[in-house]
């Protein structure tokens, strides 16, 4: 065993002539602790919240949404669909027809987002089903041979309405402002109703056929197609690669940039949890530097010793950085220990609860990560090491001959 370490060890330990020193060292050890499990369980809380954002923003869009370039629709989009799937990573797709329209029920009406979808496509690109509220799932014409609609919560909770009653979309798509001109009408029935999570759609979407909306919108094509590829993290990639091998004709967007302003505000969000939590940390290594000028007033004799045996200054450097690095390591330890153990504690028991009618969710999400741990741990220990490099300049400049003379 190097005597650097052996020093380093035994200056740590309790001793009865330098019990306050150790007390330093156990609340250096603690700051560690409590900054290290407070920094992994928020940053564990942002990625639970990312997913779950994630999650609910995937089942209501795909992984690529592609638009026609220089046109308002895509006339063939079978065609389109079978040459998009040759594209590497793409696994399924479906067309959509995308517009807006107003609504009514037998009380009020207002302004909506009407998107016509293939049902049986839609399923294998989008996990609408799984956001289902109330109702059944399908489009399927009634008695009155009227069309089955798919609407948000809150969007009911405003028309009033549950499934089973009646609505009425109006379109004006592609009439002229004319003297006479009159908006296309369609009733539908309600069948069901979605809850995502995600206020925005909600309040705003409703589901038709596909045909129901090319007859209502006369669009003479799709607005666009769905695409799903085999890994989400990879959307990006895909869209790329259909940008560039169809410039004139495609526009590929990943859900990641159609919702980039939420993404970048929550990671925002996490790098400033993460620097503001940082200071608990800071604040410890701070105590580490305090810790390490007592030890080095306190032992000025003993190292005065040392080097007439023959020590380096590099020597008793290294004890003293030993001792900043040893409180950095425990202290990460036992914060990883701790930090998982409240994670844990808040998966398993769900401690934390929120309002459901305020978040979209009923309790906190977590979600641990090991990068997260990792670099968590790496800051405490580089911190606690460059609060190391005073004390440890300080003793290594200790005159011998000074020392022994008092």
């Amino acid at each position: 065993m190097p005597y650097e370490w052996f020093i380093a060890r035994r200056y740590l330990m309790s001793r009865r002539t330098s019990w306050f020193i150790s007390l330093n060292s156990f609340f250096s050890i603690g700051g560690v602790v409590v900054g290290v499990a407070a920094l992994i369980f928020v940053m564990s809380m942002m990625n639970g919240f990312e997913s779950e954002l994630r999650t609910r923003i995937l089942g209501v869009t795909s992984h690529v949404t592609v638009y026609p370039r220089f046109t308002s629709t895509i006339a063939a989009p079978d065609s389109a669909m079978a040459e998009l799937k040759r594209v590497d990573g793409v696994i399924a797709a479906a067309p959509f027809i995308y517009y807006k329209a107003a609504v009514a029920s037998e009380e009020t009406g207002d302004g909506i987002i009407v998107r016509g979808v293939d049902l049986a496509l839609e399923d294998q690109v989008v996990g609408l089903k799984s956001s289902i509220f109330s109702g059944r799932y399908n489009f399927d014409t009634n008695d009155q041979n009227e069309g089955g609609i798919i609407i948000g919560k809150s969007l009911a909770a405003r028309l009033n309405v549950i499934p089973g009653d009646a609505l009425v979309l109006f379109s004006l798509q592609g009439e002229k402002l004319r003297s006479g001109a009159q908006p296309r009408v369609k009733k539908f029935e309600v069948r069901a109703i979605f809850e995502t999570g995600m206020y925005e759609y909600d309040a705003s979407m409703a589901y038709i056929s596909l045909a129901d909306a090319a007859d209502l919108f006369k669009t003479g094509g799709v607005t666009g197609l769905h695409l799903k590829t085999r890994d989400i993290f990879t959307a990006d990639a895909v869209a790329g690669e259909i940008n560039r091998r169809y410039p004139d004709r495609f526009e590929a967007v990943d859900w990641r940039q159609m919702n980039k302003n939420l993404f970048n505000w929550m990671l925002l969000e996490k790098i400033g949890m993460f620097i503001a939590l940082s200071l608990i940390i800071a604040v410890a290594a701070f105590n580490v530097i305090s810790t390490l000028v007592m030890i080095v007033m306190e032992k000025r004799l003993e190292i005065g010793i040392l080097k007439t045996m023959g020590s380096i200054p590099a020597a008793v450097s290294r004890i003293f950085m030993l001792i900043g690095v040893v409180v950095g390591v425990i202290g990460c330890l036992m914060g990883w220990l701790l930090g998982y153990l409240l994670c844990y504690l808040q998966l398993r028991f769900q401690i934390v609860s929120l309002p459901p009618e305020i978040y979209f969710i009923s309790s906190l999400p977590i979600e641990m990560r090991l990068f997260d741990f990792l670099v968590v741990g790496g800051a405490a220990v580089v911190l606690c090491f460059l609060a190391t490099i005073y004390p440890s300049r300080r003793a290594a400049g200790l005159s011998v001959v000074e020392v022994l003379r008092h």
